[in-house]
């Protein structure tokens, strides 16, 4: 789904990521690179091939987009390097778009990594009238484009029924993306009248509210 903000235009994608047109800029947020391992190293029976499937679905975005800049707004990786810090830098490798870190409270590895593979990082970034973060922030004086809440919302059927999905949530001066790494979990938001809630499905993005 495309949608318009302050003039721009930003199509929502499936995976979670944003695809700002205007800029030829993909904005992704929360992939959570090496969780998977390490919970697999404390013992917990998550699947192997998980792994491969974040790289795998950052690939798909890059061909599908063919954007100039990728934007991670924070929690790149999930905590200190593990094996796929290795897997991270093959897959860097491959991209020729530029790619900048806007760092989140994971965000620990040292930046000196992420330099020697051409990866800017910022504490926040700024775009004309936007203003891309990890941490959502109150202002009016940009709009918001963040992370870090991982948001969901469950949609009630007449018998019961309930769908828990990813959502993008939208509110008066900011957007929040949802959590884009497999086993990172979401926060359930219980929108205002004026927000905008656009559910994630397996095969398209949906305005629910």
């Amino acid at each position: 789904m495309t949608i318009k903000i302050e003039n721009c235009h930003f199509e929502l994608h499936t995976s979670g990521a944003a695809f700002w047109k205007d800029k030829n800029m993909l904005l992704i947020s929360d992939v959570h690179l090496g969780k998977i391992s390490h919970f697999r190293k404390f013992g917990s029976a998550v699947p192997q091939k998980a792994i491969a499937k974040n790289f795998s679905e950052l690939t798909k975005l890059v061909e599908h987009f063919s954007p100039a800049k990728i934007a991670f707004l924070g929690d790149l990786f999930h905590s200190s390097l593990n094996a796929e810090w290795d897997l991270f830098e093959e897959w860097v490798n491959l991209v020729t778009s530029e790619i900048i870190l806007i760092t989140g409270n994971h965000d620990i590895i040292s930046p000196l990594k992420y330099e020697e593979l051409n990866i800017k990082i910022q504490p926040m970034l700024k775009i004309g009238n936007f203003r891309l973060t990890h941490h959502p922030e109150a202002t009016t004086a940009d709009f918001n484009i963040c992370g870090h809440i991982h948001p969901g919302f469950k949609l009630n059927g007449k018998g019961r029924q309930q769908l828990k999905l990813r959502c993008f949530y939208k509110s008066q001066n900011q957007l929040i993306l949802p959590a884009f790494g497999e086993f990172t979990g979401n926060h359930y938001l219980k929108p205002k009248e004026e927000d905008q809630i656009f559910a994630i499905t397996e095969n398209e993005v949906i305005l629910v509210n």
